[in-house]
Protein backbone atom coordinates (compact mmCIF):
# COMPACT_ATOMS: atom_id res chain seq x y z
CA UNK A 1 0.00 0.00 0.00
CA UNK A 2 1.43 3.35 -0.86
CA UNK A 3 2.33 5.18 2.11
CA UNK A 4 1.97 9.75 1.87
CA UNK A 5 3.58 11.74 4.22
CA UNK A 6 3.08 15.40 5.17
CA UNK A 7 6.31 16.70 7.12
CA UNK A 8 6.46 20.17 7.95
CA UNK A 9 9.74 21.87 9.24
CA UNK A 10 9.77 25.12 11.04
CA UNK A 11 12.98 26.79 11.24
CA UNK A 12 14.38 29.08 13.52
CA UNK A 13 15.05 32.47 12.19
CA UNK A 14 18.52 32.40 12.53
CA UNK A 15 19.24 28.90 10.76
CA UNK A 16 16.53 29.66 7.96
CA UNK A 17 18.93 29.52 5.21
CA UNK A 18 21.26 26.68 6.17
CA UNK A 19 18.05 24.18 7.12
CA UNK A 20 16.47 25.50 3.50
CA UNK A 21 20.50 24.96 1.88
CA UNK A 22 20.02 21.04 3.50
CA UNK A 23 16.44 20.15 2.58
CA UNK A 24 16.97 20.95 -0.66
CA UNK A 25 20.24 19.04 -0.54
CA UNK A 26 17.52 16.17 0.09
CA UNK A 27 15.24 16.38 -2.93
CA UNK A 28 17.65 14.99 -6.03
CA UNK A 29 19.03 11.97 -3.76
CA UNK A 30 15.43 10.87 -2.28
CA UNK A 31 13.52 10.99 -5.80
CA UNK A 32 16.14 8.27 -7.13
CA UNK A 33 15.98 5.89 -3.96
CA UNK A 34 13.59 3.01 -4.69
CA UNK A 35 10.29 3.10 -3.64
CA UNK A 36 10.17 6.88 -4.20
CA UNK A 37 6.95 7.99 -5.89
CA UNK A 38 7.29 11.56 -5.71
CA UNK A 39 8.86 14.18 -2.87
CA UNK A 40 7.98 17.97 -3.29
CA UNK A 41 9.26 20.62 -0.74
CA UNK A 42 7.25 23.55 -0.36
CA UNK A 43 8.16 26.45 1.45
CA UNK A 44 4.43 28.12 3.18
CA UNK A 45 3.60 30.81 1.29
CA UNK A 46 2.45 32.96 4.54
CA UNK A 47 5.77 31.97 6.19
CA UNK A 48 9.15 31.49 4.94
CA UNK A 49 10.17 30.19 8.26
CA UNK A 50 7.82 26.61 7.19
CA UNK A 51 8.85 24.26 5.36
CA UNK A 52 6.43 21.59 3.81
CA UNK A 53 7.38 18.30 2.50
CA UNK A 54 4.71 16.08 0.60
CA UNK A 55 5.86 12.58 -0.44
CA UNK A 56 4.51 9.87 -1.52
CA UNK A 57 6.73 5.78 -1.55
CA UNK A 58 5.74 2.54 -2.48
CA UNK A 59 5.88 0.98 0.73
CA UNK A 60 6.67 1.35 4.69
CA UNK A 61 9.43 -0.67 3.74
CA UNK A 62 10.69 2.04 1.46
CA UNK A 63 10.12 4.77 3.58
CA UNK A 64 12.04 3.20 6.35
CA UNK A 65 14.96 2.52 4.12
CA UNK A 66 15.03 6.28 2.99
CA UNK A 67 15.29 7.32 6.76
CA UNK A 68 18.30 5.75 7.49
CA UNK A 69 19.76 6.54 3.77
CA UNK A 70 22.94 8.87 3.93
CA UNK A 71 22.29 11.85 2.46
CA UNK A 72 19.73 12.43 5.22
CA UNK A 73 22.52 12.24 8.15
CA UNK A 74 23.78 16.10 7.79
CA UNK A 75 20.50 17.10 8.36
CA UNK A 76 19.34 14.44 11.19
CA UNK A 77 22.15 15.22 13.37
CA UNK A 78 21.23 19.11 13.37
CA UNK A 79 17.96 18.93 13.96
CA UNK A 80 17.44 20.25 16.95
CA UNK A 81 19.33 23.12 16.61
CA UNK A 82 17.68 23.91 13.57
CA UNK A 83 14.13 23.86 14.11
CA UNK A 84 12.06 26.05 16.24
CA UNK A 85 9.86 23.18 16.73
CA UNK A 86 9.80 19.24 16.56
CA UNK A 87 8.80 18.11 13.06
CA UNK A 88 5.25 17.77 12.99
CA UNK A 89 4.91 14.64 10.34
CA UNK A 90 0.90 13.56 8.89
CA UNK A 91 0.92 10.24 7.57
CA UNK A 92 -2.11 9.42 5.12
CA UNK A 93 -3.60 6.96 3.58
CA UNK A 94 -6.27 7.20 0.58
CA UNK A 95 -9.88 7.42 1.36
CA UNK A 96 -12.05 4.41 0.82
CA UNK A 97 -14.41 5.19 -1.82
CA UNK A 98 -17.36 3.87 0.27
CA UNK A 99 -16.38 7.38 2.44
CA UNK A 100 -15.64 5.54 5.46
CA UNK A 101 -12.41 6.50 5.01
Amino acid sequence: MIVSLIATLTARPETREELFRLLVDQVGPTRAENGCIDYNLHVDAMDPHVFVFYENWKSQADLDAHMEMQHLKPLLSQIDRLLAKPIDIWRLRPAEPTGNG
